[in-house]
């Protein structure tokens, strides 16, 4: 059972003052690597930054612009950049806070939203990352911990000519990003579903202990991303109804697709628990099969010697008045009622079919 010191928050942000931007994740060496995508129709321009005052000037360019940062751990940086953008300390509060949970905030002149990317790593295990997303009116900033291939597919869209993305404003851009973090999640919940199913397959065929840790591991994955990936159907329902004026009609007909896999991903996160559940059912019921066909066998054998002994017992008494013993073939008359009555039961219990 997972111990409920993992859930606390950590000690180090006791006591401090809302708006206060502290790290809270485990990279606080990484270096921060910053990079600018500048575009627009028939133009695009990418360029990579070792300091963060560079990107100030696409702030109000007349391109869409998408400033990605990877590495949160930087605080000074990001709190420079959150005066000149004018970013409400909270909200830089909760982009460096990993632990946040994803939401979506509106403030007039942009719009903020925190998202968990979940992948896969080399040994099938779900890796969960915190991404943050500012959108405003023509610049999207993105915030990661570390380098994510979850947006390849979206610096792909962007570099070509005949793209969507490329005609299309800030708010398209919003959409891609979000729609491509949603999109790793069928990814991973598909992965899951296939391990399920084989767990099933051993269940049946081969079970054995080492099955109930593969079960446990599958289980707490399924709770991390039901902790991480629900709230997205809230986030996807706000973004779709909303009255921003950063978002338009055109982009929320896009949202709503996003909306509509957001469910979807809902529904087959509860199937998913659903079927972790059952698995352990299911390796609880296989034991307690296994267990009772140990018990009926050893019940037929203690059935089958227990008239054997009870004759053994008395001819093995201390008398001499015991009929048969003193007779020439007592010995193989006793051997042969002890094996017609073992015969005896045999025949019982096969029609009964216990055996």
């Amino acid at each position: 059972m997972r111990s409920p010191a993992k859930h606390r928050r950590p000690k180090h942000t006791l006591g401090n003052a809302p708006g206060t931007i502290k790290y809270m994740g485990n990279r606080e060496g990484d270096a921060q690597y910053i990079s600018v995508t500048d575009y627009k129709e028939n133009y695009i321009n990418v360029q990579e930054f070792t300091s963060i005052e560079k990107v100030f000037t696409y702030r109000d360019t007349d391109t869409v612009s998408l400033i990605d940062i990877q590495g949160l751990n930087k605080e000074k940086e990001i709190e420079k950049l959150g005066k000149y953008f004018q970013i409400n300390p909270l909200v830089l509060e909760d982009l460096v806070n990993t632990n946040q949970r994803p939401k979506v905030d509106e403030y007039e002149d942009y719009i903020f939203c925190v998202l968990k990317s979940v992948s896969l790593s080399a040994s099938n295990k779900v890796i969960t990352e915190h991404v943050a997303i500012i959108l405003f009116k023509n610049s999207v900033l993105l915030f990661q911990e570390v380098e994510n291939t979850v947006f390849d597919g979206v610096r792909r869209r962007i570099s070509s000519e005949h793209g969507r993305i490329r005609y299309k404003e800030c708010d398209y851009l919003y959409f891609a990003l979000i729609d491509a973090i949603i999109d790793q999640y069928f990814v991973v919940l598909e992965d899951i579903t296939d391990r399920i199913e084989y767990l099933e397959d051993q269940l049946y065929n081969h079970p054995s202990s080492g099955i109930v840790n593969e079960i446990q591991n599958i289980r707490k994955e399924i709770i991390d991303l039901r902790k991480n990936v629900l709230p997205v159907r809230e986030i996807s329902a706000r973004l779709v109804n909303t009255e921003h004026k950063l978002i338009g009609d055109d982009t929320k007909l896009f949202l709503g697709d996003v909306h509509d896999h957001s469910v979807q991903i809902h529904e087959t996160l509860e199937m998913l628990r659903e079927m972790s559940m059952s698995l352990m059912e299911m390796y609880m019921s296989t034991v307690t099969i296994k267990m009772n066909e140990i018990m009926k066998v050893l019940t037929i054998m203690t059935s089958i010697f227990i008239p054997l002994t009870f004759i053994t017992g008395i001819y093995g008494m201390n008398f001499h008045q015991i009929p048969g013993l003193q007779s020439e073939f007592g010995f193989y008359i006793v051997l042969g009622l002890m094996f017609f009555i073992l015969i005896l039961l045999l025949v019982y219990f096969k029609t009964k079919r216990w055996i």
